[in-house]
């Protein structure tokens, strides 16, 4: 089985970003509430991310889901491993945990 030009892009996107947030939106313009409280907390821990506005590319907003087995926006992904949606996200950011798991992600890309 071939893999389609879609999901080609969405590895390479993956594997090159150590951090990478699929969103609605930009992070300095998020449009959806899911979108926004992503990137408060991604920005509130000092994160440095790409993005992709999965608005703004629909064939990666259709297959990312099957690709990620994720059905929602935004999804994080750190190091190549998807994390989850925006409850997760804010949820690691109040814990703690998503400071941590930037941290030994950036060190690992070092």
């Amino acid at each position: 089985m071939t893999t389609s030009p879609v999901v080609e892009i969405i590895e390479k996107q993956i594997a090159s970003n150590p951090v990478l947030l699929y969103m609605k939106g930009t992070p300095d313009a998020p449009e959806c509430g899911f979108s926004a409280a992503a990137v408060k907390s991604l920005k509130a821990v000092g994160a440095e991310f790409a993005f992709v506005n999965v608005l703004q590319a629909p064939s990666i907003r259709e297959r990312l889901p099957s690709v990620s087995q994720w059905p929602t926006f935004p999804q994080l992904f750190v190091n190549g491993e998807l994390i989850g949606g925006s409850d997760i996200v804010v949820n690691m950011a109040a814990d703690g945990s998503l400071k941590t798991l930037l941290a030994d992600a950036s060190a690992a890309a070092e």
